[in-house]
């Protein structure tokens, strides 16, 4: 499948793991503050499993396998007058593979009033460097950085599986703004507003919209959600749901990060379809765009 869905560019990254280790190191590197986040797991997108993401979320990830269906309906957004809102933070993404690090920006872009950011770090620096930009000239901004670019290729090489860039995922960011939902992916023209949010409501109203993804193409097994929520007392942070979707194992297992499933040994239903836990492992997922 696949190369003919791949972003068109000169340059290239290795594509980030879906990892939450991994994850956490390169944003407390780049310069989110360590006791502002952390990794979670869950197992699902029905009511019950999304309430137990610490609250508040702040931004959602979604990982999504590039098919024939989902390049159409980019190709039809694409030709669609998506005007860029003022108060959201968008860019576009020139870098191939590149799309896991774009969609953590487009999270931490869109919740800068609601982290902490060390003063004078890469993140800090980024988007006041960036502000005043538009999505391309911010795409072109992030191309040429070459401290991104380091620590991009020290967090693609640090997960558990080998990096290639040869697969077809890719990762897309929803975001509350002003009271609307945003969906923000590099490859479409602008934000995409899936109607009115609130910080209240943002889980579930981005996991309807994931939930309509993922039944428009129910022959692809490679889902991951990811939800950046605040931390607090009690513990939060990023939450790293990983799906085994359908019958087949996506990626590599982790079972040195995941206990066994509450269900053992049988199956979790999702989304109308069934998520088979087997051993109750969960699973780790590379991001690439082409």
């Amino acid at each position: 499948m696949a190369s003919s869905y791949r972003t068109q560019s000169a340059k290239r990254w290795l594509p980030l793991e879906a990892n939450p280790d991994v994850m956490n190191q390169f944003l407390w590197g780049l310069g989110l503050q360590e006791d502002d986040a952390e990794c979670y797991d869950v197992y699902g997108l029905d009511g019950e499993l999304l309430e137990m993401v610490p609250k508040p979320v702040l931004a959602v990830l979604f990982l999504y396998p590039l098919t024939l269906k989902t390049e159409e309906e980019r190709m039809m957004q694409l030709n669609e007058n998506q005007e860029t809102k003022g108060n959201v933070y968008f860019m576009k993404q020139t870098v191939g593979n590149a799309c896991g690090t774009i969609g953590l920006l487009h999270a931490v872009g869109n919740i800068t009033s609601e982290i902490k950011l060390v003063d004078g770090s890469f993140l800090d620096r980024f988007f006041k460097s960036t502000a005043s930009m538009d999505p391309l000239q911010r795409a072109a901004f992030l191309e040429n950085d070459n401290e991104m670019e380091v620590a991009h290729s020290v967090a693609a090489t640090a997960g558990d599986t080998e990096a290639s860039d040869d697969v077809d995922t890719h990762f897309i960011c929803y975001a509350c703004v002003d009271g609307e939902l945003y969906e923000l992916d590099g490859r479409k023209s602008g934000p995409i507003s899936h109607g009115p949010s609130s910080p209240n409501t943002l889980l579930q109203d981005a996991a309807k919209v994931i939930q309509g993804v993922i039944q428009k193409n129910p022959e692809s097994l490679n889902f991951n959600v990811i939800a950046i929520s605040k931390k607090s007392g009690f513990g939060g942070g990023l939450l790293f749901v990983r799906l085994d979707y359908g019958s087949e194992r996506i990626g590599a297992s982790r079972s040195d990060l995941v206990p066994e499933a509450p269900v053992g040994e049988g199956s979790l239903a999702l989304v109308g379809e069934v998520a088979d836990f087997g051993d109750g492992l969960g699973n780790t997922l590379r991001s690439a765009s082409s």
